[in-house]
């Protein structure tokens, strides 16, 4: 494979003043995927976070810096799950799955991690379970999460 005269990150800005896509959907996120190999879909994300730009699920992936951002992200991905799950797209429907497998993996691991700190640690953990509730049992967890942040009087959110 020849070397990138551009980067990665150039590459991207120039096909979004091209193409000005105004939400990145799942033909949006393959083409680049396939325009920029070899990307890592982590750091390609992250770019397209950093747009600004809609996202759709399940490309959007997981965010975890906050509860709130934990929550909407894991309803949004539900959605885009039992829509897979009802059409019969099973490789969408996996693909939703193995992004919060990802996330929750990201979470236990800064939770393990001896350069965080004990708040963090707890924070991490505790989105780690939220993340397993989901994967056992996706449709539970709307009410599931509303029952837990009773629970917690707020302090998770």
């Amino acid at each position: 494979m020849a070397p990138r005269s551009k980067s990665v990150k150039q590459e991207l800005r120039e096909y979004l003043a091209a193409e000005r896509p105004p939400v990145i959907t799942g033909g949006v996120w393959r083409e680049l995927l396939a325009r920029l190999a070899p990307v890592s879909e982590s750091y390609l994300r992250d770019l397209l976070r950093e747009t600004g730009l809609p996202f759709e699920q399940p490309w959007a992936g997981i965010r975890q810096h906050s509860f709130q951002e934990l929550e909407q992200s894991l309803r949004e991905m539900l959605a885009a799950y039992e829509r897979a799950s009802k059409t019969g797209d099973r490789d969408r429907a996996r693909y939703c799955r193995r992004q919060v497998i990802a996330a929750k993996d990201r979470a236990r691991f800064l939770a393990l991690s001896p350069k965080t700190s004990a708040e963090k640690k707890a924070q991490k953990e505790e989105m780690a379970a939220w993340m397993l509730v989901w994967l056992e049992t996706p449709g539970v967890f709307p009410a599931w999460v509303e029952a837990r942040k009773k629970v917690a009087g707020g302090a998770s959110t």
